[in-house]
Parts: C-alpha cells; structure tokens; sequence
C-alpha cells in the first residue's frame, strides 16, 4: 500500500489558497459535516478544546475520508503528545506558542525519525496503514506537514530565524494572543495588533513560507487572501453556532 499524500502539504508549498475552519466541538458528527462541506483544511484543536486523544482519532478517521486535511493542534510543544499523534495517522501538526528557532526546531524534531529526530519506532498502527505501508518509514517525512504559531510580538520578530529552521512547511499568525502579547488582550482590531500581524506576513513572504491566521470576521478574512495568507480559518464551529443561535433567538425576543 501506499502512504496517504498530505495534498495540502503540497498545496501550501505552491502558495494556493487553503480555506479552513477551526473545530473546536469534539464532535464527530460535527468533523463529518465540515467535511462534506468541503473546506480545504480543518483544525481539530487539543490546545483550548477538550478534545482528547480518542476523539482525535475518530475525528481524524472521518475527516480522511473526505477531502479535508485535518489539521491537529497539538496542546504544546511536546514530543510524546506529538508521537501519539502522529502513530494516529495526523499527518499536519499545528504547534502552538513557538517563539525562536530552538523551539521551531524542537518541533520538527519530534516529527522525524532518528537521526534526523526523536520520533520514537511503531511498528504497525494506523499512521502505516497497520503495516501494509511497508516503506513508511522512508516516505513519512515527505507527508509530514509542520506549522508553528507565532503569536506574540517576540514571535513576530524571530520569524525569519524560525522560516530558516529546515522541515518548518508554515507559519502561523496567532492574532488574539498576539494581542495579549503587548497588553491589549481582545483588541484585535487595534492598529498595533494589526501592524504586527502584517510584519509578520511580510516575513514569511521574505523567507518564502506560506502564512496562515484564523478570524471569524468575514472582512478581515478577505482582505488577509488579499494581503497575500495562503491559509486562512475563517471561523470556527463554536463561533459559528453560537453566533447563528444568538441571531436567531433576537428574531424572536
């Protein structure tokens, strides 16, 4: 059998717009429906929804059989999390709260095997197809998809030490925690907040690394494909239901 190819992958590395969703709801219905719809990419988030190592395979088991790339933020920067994971079959890691080119590469790292990582051997599980992917091991790498978040004003500044450590495929602008980073929490609008987010991007197109972000506001969200992201989450379920609930419910009261 063949290994499973990260289309996505691929697609960022050309610079094709991806459109994503974050799914924060730990539900498998919910991943099915995502799916169907058909976004490009959908974040099964571990990081701030209670997602646990089980709902995560199932998610994932739904999603790959569609179209979708799933997209598993994993809680931290840590590789056992990370090997389990990826055992799982994940095949795009999103890291949370990298802010140097240590921490970039202690990310990468936990994605390869020795020598190149610390990735540690199974024999058969779901990532090779339970043993029927006899070459995996070889192959792994080349599907293995790396983001890392950069989400805090040092963050935004170490970009293009981060860009330079090699296996890191994109790079992600974290806007609400860039916002904490310089004490104006929830401001996601201010112009301070918005002039790094751009710093940022610039870096990424000066070291030739795709840009992503999430914003559940459809203008900023068109004017960041404008801007030149190459993976943009333009909401969330969470958002999504409790938005459309909560407009619904003023209909009627």
């Amino acid at each position: 059998m063949e290994i499973r190819k990260n289309i996505f992958k691929q697609k960022i590395k050309n610079l094709d717009k991806q459109i994503g969703i974050w799914s924060c709801l730990s539900n498998n219905t919910v991943a099915e429906i995502l799916s169907v719809v058909g976004f490009d990419w959908i974040v099964i988030d571990m990081e701030h929804s209670p997602n646990d190592i089980q709902e995560v395979l199932t998610q994932l088991q739904i999603i790959q059989g569609f179209s979708s790339e799933p997209v598993v933020r994993v809680p931290c920067n840590e590789p056992v999390m990370v090997k389990r994971v990826l055992d799982m079959g994940a095949q795009t890691i999103l890291f949370p709260f990298v802010e140097d080119e240590k921490e970039a590469l202690a990310a990468v790292q936990s994605t390869r095997y020795p020598p190149k990582g610390i990735r540690g051997v199974m024999s058969a599980a779901r990532m090779n197809k339970y043993g029927t992917v006899t070459d995996y091991y070889n192959k792994a790498e080349n599907e293995i998809c790396v983001i890392v978040q950069c989400e805090t004003k040092k963050a935004i500044e170490n970009i293009s030490k981060i860009a330079s450590v090699e296996g890191i495929d994109g790079i992600f602008l974290g806007p609400s925690d860039i916002s904490a980073s310089i004490g104006k929490i929830g401001k996601f609008e201010d112009e301070e907040v918005q002039s790094l987010i751009m710093q940022g991007l610039e870096s990424c197109k000066k070291n030739n690394k795709p840009a992503g972000i999430l914003t559940a506001k459809k203008d900023y969200a068109q004017k960041y494909i404008r801007d030149g992201f190459t993976f943009v989450a333009v909401n969330s379920d969470t958002n999504l239901i409790a938005r459309s609930a909560e407009n619904l419910l003023k209909e009627f009261k």
